[in-house]
């Protein structure tokens, strides 16, 4: 019986904690991508926006990533080395000067005509939400690919 609870009579096995932790590290990735994905929804949801309730037009967003850190007092020493996944360390909005556009007719138009619009790229902006979508995927597969280890494990145990 020493065998399947490994050294020591320690549950779970060595590989079996690296495979849950490789769980954990995957779903915060994926996380980290669905307020990624939030966030860059709004974007493009709101890239016409001119007023909102803050006033002025509406100001891009961005998620700002971090790596998180183990929690055991021996990676202490390895903190700057080593981190357990990603998480979102703040969300940011964008201070660069509104794109100005002439429309004369607009009820948010200045005294001179001009409109303020939200100063955002569309098309990067897809490019940033077909990222964010491929990222989360791509931890989907990693977990279901740890799943299938976690499963075949147990089948060797029968």
């Amino acid at each position: 019986m020493a065998r399947i609870f490994g050294a020591g009579g320690v549950w779970p096995p060595r590989p079996v904690r690296s495979l849950l932790g490789s769980l954990g590290i995957s779903g915060g990735g994926m996380g980290a991508m669905s307020k990624a994905l939030d966030v860059i929804s709004q974007n493009i949801a709101n890239a016409e926006t001119t007023r909102t309730p803050e006033g002025g037009p509406y100001r891009r967003k961005d998620v700002v990533f971090a790596t998180q850190l183990q929690v055991s007092p021996f990676s202490a020493v390895f903190q700057n080395e080593l981190g357990t996944g990603v998480t979102v360390a703040d969300v940011v909005q964008d201070s660069s000067a509104p794109e100005l556009r002439y429309q004369p007719g607009h009820p948010d138009a200045n005294a001179d005509g001009y409109v303020a619009y939200p100063k955002m790229n569309p098309a990067e902006e897809m490019v940033d939400l077909l990222n964010a979508s491929r990222s989360y995927q791509a931890n989907v597969s990693a977990i279901s690919a740890v799943k299938d280890m976690l499963n075949h494990s147990l089948e060797l145990l029968k």
